[in-house]
């Protein structure tokens, strides 16, 4: 069957192969002063081979700020590295390149970090052509386009939030906090050409105290779209507001509420965020624009990202830690092999690793791997003994407690789980041979089950299915059978 998925979107003349996006996500694979490293030009390739529509890589400072090992396009000594790995990807497929271009405050370990109201005239004016000298270098270095980051905590998305506190042009209206976007746009254009693609992200909701939310966003989208942006990404959260901070520790943006809603735990419903990507596109198109939104959050479910694109939601989709875990999801699905796809289970070691500033790479890949395992669809797929599995369960204290047996060639095991023979879905993934599910509520009944995989997603069959219901306590068991007999008294 068809997927929109799979069609090819052309952006300003550069034409995507299909509607996949890896977002811009830190790896922690280039060196300390912002040189290509060929780990990292080995991640981008893994991705291109792996066949992802396009490929975001991690934002590079536009300026010369220490930050640890964060790319940079603050210099043209930079040049021939980022040359080399653009050739690198466009050699292994069809995918697309683009550079996320940042600017960042500067931030203490005491917590004090540098706001937008401490930059004059004359740091602003630096900052704007600190960009259009950035895009200009991504487009000589051979990038198919570059996007621009005003998502998060960092400078430009500091511009256009609800907490700017400026009173001069760059604050105190809806316009005046667009404008400092806006004089980016423009130096870009200059610098690099009216027919190079430029793309921006930002948040369609900041999810702090008096941060703004979707009626905001909607029309920050609008006034993006008017200064000729070539694709809108947006994210959420992210900020520095809410942060959970410890002395001595760099503060991480990423470890308040609104962190979690950025990178969404497994606890999150999937593909939350599609909803408020459907809204800004709708609104956007009825103001005469079609530039491209794509959503993010949680999509790494192919009927998930199919739906956002087929509804509506979006023009295309950004999936970080679901291609992270596995880089050959697009080519699988091209190949009509969804089943072989590892899934993320979100359980966020990856954001951890970054936060630490320490290499990042997916708990789900084989034990010392710093790249993703490559992909064998011929390798043989995991097996059970003679036991199928001999899963079991134990109830303690109002959880369930499952083991089983190793299965020969396993990699990792997928635990499924049905309520009242609902849907079944995958819990999570894990690599040793046992799991507790503390989520169960007493008086419903649960279906369980495992799957052995190989290191490149190669599914085993089922384990043996075990079943198990929760005993009510007594008053709530009572208060069931009352309210029962009254619904038969009544019929």
């Amino acid at each position: 069957m068809p997927m929109k998925l799979l069609e090819p979107l052309t952006i300003r003349g550069m034409t995507l192969p299909n509607r996949v996006i890896v977002p811009a996500m830190v790896t922690r694979l280039a060196d300390e002063e912002g040189w290509v490293t060929a780990d990292i030009i080995d991640r981008y390739v893994r991705y291109a081979r792996g066949e992802v529509g396009l490929i975001v890589v991690e934002a590079m400072a536009v300026h010369h700020a220490r930050s640890g090992p964060l790319l940079r396009l603050s210099d043209d000594r930079f040049i021939p590295g980022l040359a080399e790995m653009v050739t690198r990807v466009h050699a292994a497929s069809e995918s697309r390149i683009v550079p996320q271009i940042i600017h960042f405050p500067k931030i203490s370990r005491s917590g004090w970090r540098q706001t937008i109201d401490l930059l004059s005239e004359a740091d602003i004016d630096l900052i704007v052509e600190q960009f259009g000298d950035a895009a200009r270098r991504a487009r000589q270095a051979g990038f198919d386009g570059v996007e621009v980051h005003a998502a998060h905590a960092y400078t430009l998305s500091s511009f256009l939030s609800r907490r700017n506190t400026r009173r001069d042009a760059y604050g105190g209206t809806l316009e005046g906090r667009l404008h400092m976007v806006g004089r980016v746009m423009e130096t870009i254009r200059a610098k690099a050409g009216d027919d190079f693609p430029v793309a921006i992200r930002f948040l369609a909701d900041e999810y702090i105290k008096d941060g703004y939310t979707i009626p905001e966003a909607k029309l920050i989208a609008l006034g993006l779209a008017q200064m000729g942006f070539d694709y809108i990404s947006l994210s959420v959260g992210g900020k520095f507001e809410d942060v959970e901070h410890q002395p001595g520790k760099v503060p991480d943006p990423y470890s308040g509420y609104s962190g979690d809603r950025c990178m969404p735990g497994a606890w999150y419903p999937p593909a939350l965020h599609a909803g408020l990507a459907g809204e800004i596109k709708a609104f956007i198109n009825a103001k005469g624009f079609r530039v491209p939104v794509a959503a993010a959050g949680k999509m790494s479910d192919p009927a998930d990202a199919e739906r956002a694109l087929v509804d509506g939601q979006a023009d295309l989709v950004g999936i970080a830690r679901g291609l992270l875990a596995d880089p050959d999801w697009v080519r699988k699905l091209r190949l009509g092999q969804p089943e072989r796809l590892i899934k993320c289970d979100y359980c966020n070691v990856c954001k951890h690793l970054d936060a630490a500033h320490k290499k990042v790479f997916c708990y789900l890949w084989p034990k010392g791997s710093l790249q993703a395992p490559p992909d064998e669809p011929d390798r043989k797929a995991p097996a059970w003994g003679a036991d199928g599995g001999g899963l079991s369960l134990r109830l303690v204290d109002g959880a369930v407690e499952l083991s089983w047996s190793k299965a020969e060639g396993a990699a990792r095991y997928d635990v499924y789980r049905a309520a009242d023979d609902g849907e079944v879905s995958v819990e999570d993934a894990v690599k040793v041979t046992s799991w507790t599910d503390a989520t169960v509520l007493a008086g419903l009944r649960y279906r369980y089950y495992v799957r052995a995989c190989g290191p490149a997603g190669q599914p085993g069959v089922p384990s043996n299915q075990v079943t198990v219901e929760p005993p009510l306590p007594d008053f709530r068991r009572k208060n069931r059978d009352m309210e029962s007999a009254a619904v038969i008294s009544a019929g």
